[in-house]
């Protein structure tokens, strides 16, 4: 089974948490999602998805939830958007329960709890082909920050 994870922050590579959170990292592609991205004061981004974009929010079941994005039939919207598009990276990891732990925990994402961020599946569409597929992500439910009109951090 694997994970497919949509980093837009620390995490993409050549970034300060991917060395330290990414082993057992399978593959890298860039990425686009639908959202807003902001900087925190703190120095780092936070995405924004409409609320249409998600599919489900994370569980601490972190097999049910790789098995959720295995299922989940995206399609891009053919509906113009006032959302931006988002550039990132997809990561795939082929070990869920062990990546989805500690990446929660590096996000502080607590299922059923109020946390920073909330992890939810979205669709994400791959830079090399065009395809949607289903991916997690962690997401603010609203705006905070310096809007980033580029939808890329950090903004170069």
């Amino acid at each position: 089974m694997r994970l497919n994870l949509f980093v837009y922050g620390t995490l993409k590579r050549g970034q300060s948490n991917h060395e330290r959170f990414c082993r057992g990292l399978i593959s890298v592609q860039e990425a686009t999602v639908r959202g807003r991205l902001y900087e925190l004061p703190v120095g780092f981004p936070a995405l924004v998805v409409p609320e249409a974009d998600v599919r489900a929010t994370g569980t601490m079941n972190y097999l049910a939830d790789a098995e959720a994005a295995r299922y989940n039939k995206v399609e891009a919207s053919e509906i113009p958007s006032s959302w931006d598009t988002v550039q990132g990276e997809l990561l795939v990891f082929d070990d869920p329960e062990e990546s989805l732990q500690i990446l929660d925990d590096l996000e502080g994402f607590q299922p059923g709890e109020k946390s920073f961020y909330r992890r939810v599946l979205i669709p994400t569409t791959l830079l090399e082909t065009g395809a949607t597929v289903p991916a997690w992500a962690y997401a603010l439910r609203s705006a905070s920050g310096l809007y980033l009109r580029g939808g890329r951090w950090p903004d170069i």
